[in-house]
């Protein structure tokens, strides 16, 4: 069992460890040790960008140990929304973190000048950054600290860009080349205190109580993973198998939810995607390879006849953030906008979102382009592109308030009613019903991967009651905090029922039962809850943008006053936490 917490103070650079058996024992690890660790380190009213905003990296359990326990959670004051900030990414990171033998590492303070941290271990280094800070392309920086760490195999690499440098709310941090902890700004926390990567060395390996017991139970979820069909889908189209068929039930937003069909939709699909995939990869510990890497062939400037390759990480939510939001036409013009989205570490989704309500913004003549500088137009790559590199230079006032994200830009310029953001987190990519709205609004982390509305809407024939709904959606949440406590990939949870949980606990050396489990999930969801509340959460103030209602759904349009009565009742349960 994982239960030492690395402690890292930028401002003394000091480090030291605690072993908290305490700690985990009660909350396993993950999502639930996140946020004991962030009540205990943090004054949770103090802004995201003050010395005092603290990070927790937590992995659980299972990491290390088992297939598709491959995810590591950080939890950090979001300077996007104000609130909790939660983001998962895969990769190396959590095995590195669990064979170095952290169960949580705890990192605070502002360092006066640019550094990156190195953990080997049981040893912490602050390497100079200063010569790496105003290097915009995120890539270029992990090529440059592999070479100078060394370590491969075990170690990983988290590091901002552009974006985190100039503290763009919505920046990323990019860990290895192809996976993200994207959402809610992780990377302009990193940003602020100074910090360009983290680099994890983990030269240990986890300690199996009853290997016997481990063995089978290991085996049993690697023939599950191998042979389900629905791992299948992930490791031959991925994510993105989502797009034709969401077009076909119009569930796809389209050009800012204006539509949720697309003409264009076959171009930018999983199928067509498919045919210029250079290869895929697998987090470690996973044998999916769910990660579908394009190959993108581009000029050199002034250079006739000479060209460079890029190879770009794609699923469906880059696809409808920066594809059909976008009006893209063609894969190549999806893939120019995600490779300037990559280079500087920006969150594709966000990204996406704020582009597309700039688009229309300026249609209705509410800005003018001498805020946006180019000519916006949906299905202009170029002209995108461009966009991106401002909102890393901001280069006018415009381009600093869409650096703060959709609802500032909004609050600012007007065109609210179009916004898509719900609790300050801009939308994800499923136009599909109400549990899809409802779900983002009341998750935890605002995301559609809090509690699969949109995965609910297209299984159900008729609506309950709002209350009945939200119930619905606040238990499945509750399980998917065990998820992202043990931590695994939440595609995996038809793998990760109860009873195999509970089995593959027993050979680390934690004993429960499924009744024990799901209480548990309870217990850390209304912690977590408990804790956004603390940093300001009202959920009396939730909006849902008018276009929610106004675009078709495959269940029609959407009743605002069912919306409302749901939001309602969930206000009242938060009321009482």
């Amino acid at each position: 069992m994982l239960t030492k917490v690395l402690h890292v103070d930028l401002t003394r650079y000091r480090y030291w460890v605690e072993d908290r058996r305490d700690l985990f024992e009660e909350w396993i690890g993950g999502t639930g040790v996140a946020v004991k660790l962030m009540r205990e380190n943090m004054d949770p009213k103090v802004d995201a960008f003050d010395e005092e905003s603290t990070i927790v990296f937590a992995v659980g359990p299972l990491n290390a140990a088992y297939p598709l326990a491959s995810k590591t959670v950080a939890m950090f004051k979001s300077p996007l929304t104000g609130n909790l900030g939660e983001s998962h990414a895969g990769g190396r990171t959590s095995t590195s973190i669990a064979n170095a033998g952290y169960g949580a590492i705890v990192i605070r303070g502002k360092s006066k000048k640019p550094v990156y941290i190195v953990i080997d271990n049981d040893r912490v280094y602050f390497r100079d950054a200063r010569v790496l800070w105003g290097i915009e392309d995120s890539l270029i920086v992990a090529r440059i600290i592999a070479e100078n760490e060394g370590g491969r195999g075990t170690r990983s690499v988290m590091r901002i860009g552009g974006a985190g440098e100039r503290l763009v709310r919505y920046a990323c941090v990019t860990t290895e080349t192809y996976r993200h902890f994207g959402r809610l700004g992780l990377g302009a926390v990193l940003g602020s205190k100074k910090v360009k990567a983290i680099v994890v060395m983990g030269r240990g390996s986890r300690k199996i109580k009853d290997r016997k017991a481990y063995r089978e139970i290991y085996d049993e979820i690697f023939k599950l993973a191998t042979e389900s069909d629905a791992m299948k889908k992930y490791h031959l189209l991925g994510t993105a198998v989502n797009v034709k068929p969401l077009n076909e039930k119009k569930g796809l937003p389209v050009k800012n939810l204006k539509a949720t069909s697309f003409e264009y939709a076959e171009e930018l699909s999983g199928e067509k995607m498919a045919e210029i995939i250079g290869r895929r990869v697998a987090c470690s510990h996973c044998p999916v390879a769910c990660i579908h890497i394009a190959t993108l062939r581009m000029p050199y400037e002034n250079e006739p006849y000479f060209y460079k390759t890029l190879m770009l990480s794609y699923d469906y939510e880059p696809i409808y953030a920066l594809g059909t939001m976008l009006g893209m036409k063609s894969r190549e013009d999806f893939l120019k906008v995600l490779y300037k989205v990559e280079a500087y570490a920006l969150d594709a989704m966000t990204t996406g979102v704020c582009l597309a309500w700039a688009t229309e913004a300026l249609e209705r003549g509410i800005i003018s382009e001498k805020e946006t500088i180019v000519k916006l137009e949906f299905g202009n790559s170029d002209a995108y592109a461009e966009a991106v590199k401002y909102i890393i230079h901001q280069p006018n006032e415009f381009y600093e308030v869409l650096a703060q994200g959709v609802e500032k830009a909004a609050e600012v310029y007007g065109g609210k009613e179009f916004a898509l953001a719900f609790g300050g987190n801009e939308m994800p990519g499923y136009h599909t019903g109400y549990a899809a709205h409802i779900g983002y609004s009341i998750g935890l982390r605002h995301s559609h991967l809090d509690n699969a509305g949109y995965s609910l809407d297209q299984k159900i024939d008729s609506y309950p009651k709002p209350e009945e709904l939200v119930e619905r959606l606040m238990k499945e949440e509750q399980w998917r905090q065990i998820l992202s406590s043990l931590v695994v990939c939440f595609f995996a949870r038809g793998i990760y029922k109860p009873d195999v949980v509970c089995r593959a606990l027993k050979p680390v050396g934690i004993e429960i039962d499924e009744d024990g489990l799901k209480k548990m999930g309870e217990k850390i969801y209304f912690e977590k809850l408990r804790l956004k509340k603390d940093m300001g959460f009202d959920a009396s103030k939730l909006r849902v943008p008018d276009r929610i209602f106004e675009t078709e759904t495959p269940h029609g349009k959407l009743d605002r006053s069912y919306m409302e009565r749901a939001l309602r009742y969930f206000a009242e349960v938060v009321e009482k936490v």
